[in-house]
């Protein structure tokens, strides 16, 4: 059993949550972070849900990405940092800075410390995001070679600030980092099994399909990776002397559209699925509701557009073998309905 210390930023993040069960359940003992420490029983609550017995293993501290303080006490002590914690809210912010400040400064607030700590490695959770976007080609496979172009049209504030970041910490590492090492892990949607309320917002997707919250399918592809599969990425960067300067790619297989993962839930769920719309939506429809809804705006730029990415890099050098897509779809929807999480449900004892 180890008992070298590991920092997870965000803990009560739905990948930060899967990160500190994994990092237990393989016997570190584990630091987080969350902006309050009220969180702390609703965490601890959470693990619990996910078969966690926390106790002495698992402690917190307050800090937050806006603020110095706390950061130096976070890392006290810690081999390892898995900085996991970045804004990703539901709809688009009114000034992008709220979110590309947060992801960029924060980062750069962990590394430093971590730095002058003198932690072994960071991992860093970037996204397919900071790749994938500004690219004309829609034929291509994405690998870790790819960055997104910050000088596209149409990028919304959430790509901007995870690419941004991510280039700010390689560039710290780079001028400043001292003997402190880096991996990054660039995941696609994130689905899987919720542990309570507090979940990402790909998850918002399949609830909003099951609750039958959508009128229908619009055409945007999503690339799919399990949250777990996501947690043991992170954690295998951590420990592998091959990971040390890289970036990886967290995606399970082809990216699927709205409508097939629809149907992949109308087919494993049967009865329980059966709000979940399998319709197409015209590309003029969205558009048009588009006009209303901030939230639906975003996507427009992506209507039609097929994003594929290799997991090749990650299973070569790390060993890294995800779930499938449709294992990861039906595990966010079984874990939805057993926590009650969807409408006109109770939470199955």
């Amino acid at each position: 059993m180890s008992r070298e210390v590991v920092l997870v930023t965000g803990g009560s993040g739905f990948t930060g949550m899967h990160s500190i069960l994994q990092l237990l359940g393989a016997g570190y003992r584990v630091r987080t972070t969350v902006r309050s420490l009220k969180r702390e029983a609703d965490v601890r609550a959470m693990l619990k849900v996910g078969g966690a017995k926390t106790g002495e293993a698992l402690s917190f501290v307050a800090a937050d990405l806006m603020e110095d303080a706390g950061w130096s006490e976070a890392v006290a002590g810690c081999d390892f940092v898995l900085h996991v914690a970045s804004p990703f809210p539901p709809s688009q912010p009114k000034n992008e800075d709220e979110l590309i400040i947060p992801a960029r400064e924060g980062t750069l607030r962990v590394l430093r410390a971590a730095r002058d700590e003198g932690v072994k490695r960071v991992v860093l959770t970037s996204s397919f995001a900071a790749i994938s976007y500004g690219s004309r080609s829609t034929n291509k496979i994405f690998t870790e070679e790819n960055w997104t172009d910050l000088n596209s049209d149409h990028l919304s504030p959430y790509v901007k600030s995870k690419t941004l970041a991510e280039r700010a910490a390689w560039d710290f590492i780079a001028r400043e980092g001292g003997a402190l090492e880096l991996a990054v892990i660039n995941p696609v949607g994130i689905f899987g099994p919720v542990l309570g309320a507090d979940y990402s917002s790909s998850i918002q997707l399949v609830q909003r399909l099951m609750d039958g919250a959508l009128p229908g399918c619009p055409r945007l592809f999503f690339g799919i990776v399990d949250v777990r599969d996501v947690a043991d990425l992170h954690i295998r960067a951590m420990t592998n002397p091959a990971a040390n300067g890289q970036r990886f790619l967290a995606v399970a297989g082809e990216s699927m559209t709205i409508q097939q993962i629809a149907l992949v839930l109308r087919k494993q769920l049967g009865n329980s699925a059966r709000r979940v719309p399998t319709r197409v939506l015209p590309d003029w429809l969205v558009r048009l509701v588009s006009l209303a809804d901030p939230a639906v705006a975003q996507f427009i730029p992506e209507l039609g557009k097929v994003k594929n990415a290799t997991n090749a890099k990650a299973g070569r050098l790390l060993g890294w073998t995800p779930r499938s897509n449709e294992e990861a779809i039906v595990a966010t929807a079984e874990s939805l309905l057993q926590l009650g999480l969807l409408r006109n449900t109770k939470k199955v004892a």
